[in-house]
């Protein structure tokens, strides 16, 4: 057998690495973080101590499909997370209903500790202000641009996601609002789902919206109405565990 070249400590990143192959590999203490690995084969591996945190569907371990388990144990963990899925329009209302009391009860947490720990990131993670103008950004996205039709929604407050679909945007990322500024965007934001969910209809969510204009995310297509409302839903519930998780760490300083 060949000797293992040493590139240990090397960072990959903006990457294409489609149908390579890893044939005594070490991954040992490796960090993969917004990554793609859907399709991905892997035999004889050794998976040990491992931290997995993502988006889950048909992943077959051992012959097992874990994916329906996980989400199973999640829901026993925490019953609201079943409510996350809504398919109805009063079952929309519910989860928008939900979210709010929760975040309110985050933020809360978030108030009570040193102002400048909440523009601190957590293992490379976002900061909290960081994840709230992440949630501003999603609305946008998806409920004034997309639902709504606004061709232009977004604010220089929002955060965009960290991928090559938004580096032509066109405000500065790296910038440090107070808590309260954002919390006023979010405000607004979280009040325009409320007003779009209260006046939601089941024939609604069954329809498409309308043609979007304009650049920006999501492209100029059309979209199904119930995807692109859970999609903020979706967000929703899933950056307020990542920041509970993080507020820990921050708390614990």
């Amino acid at each position: 057998m060949s000797e293992l070249r040493e590139v240990s400590g090397t960072t990959f990143e903006r990457m294409k690495l489609t149908d390579v192959e890893f044939h005594w590999v070490d991954l040992s203490d490796a960090r993969i973080s917004h990554t793609g690995l859907s399709g991905v084969r892997m035999r004889g591996v050794e998976l040990m101590n491992v931290d997995i945190d993502g988006e889950l569907q048909n992943v077959v371990i051992n012959g097992v499909d874990v994916a329906p388990l996980i989400e199973a144990e999640l829901a026993r963990r925490d019953p609201d997370y079943a409510k996350m899925r809504p398919t109805t329009a009063d079952e929309f209302r519910e989860a928008w209903e939900i979210l709010e009391r929760r975040w309110g009860e985050t933020v809360e947490r978030g108030r009570a500790l040193d102002p400048g720990l909440l523009d601190e990131r957590v293992d490379g993670e976002w900061s909290f202000i960081e994840t709230l103008r992440h949630l501003v950004y999603a609305t946008d996205a998806w409920v004034n641009r997309v639902y709504l039709g606004d061709p232009d929604p977004f604010n220089p407050l929002d955060r965009p996601f960290d991928t090559l679909r938004d580096l032509e945007w066109p405000h500065q990322i790296d910038v440090h609002p107070p808590l309260d500024d954002v919390l006023a965007l979010r405000a607004d934001r979280q009040a325009t789902v409320r007003r779009v969910f209260a006046g939601l209809t089941d024939d609604d969510l069954a329809g498409q919206t309308k043609p979007v204009e304009g650049p920006g995310w999501p492209p100029a297509d059309s979209y199904e109405v119930a995807e692109a409302l859970w999609i903020v839903v979706n967000e929703e519930w899933h950056h307020r565990r990542y920041a509970e998780r993080d507020l820990d760490v921050l708390a614990s300083r």
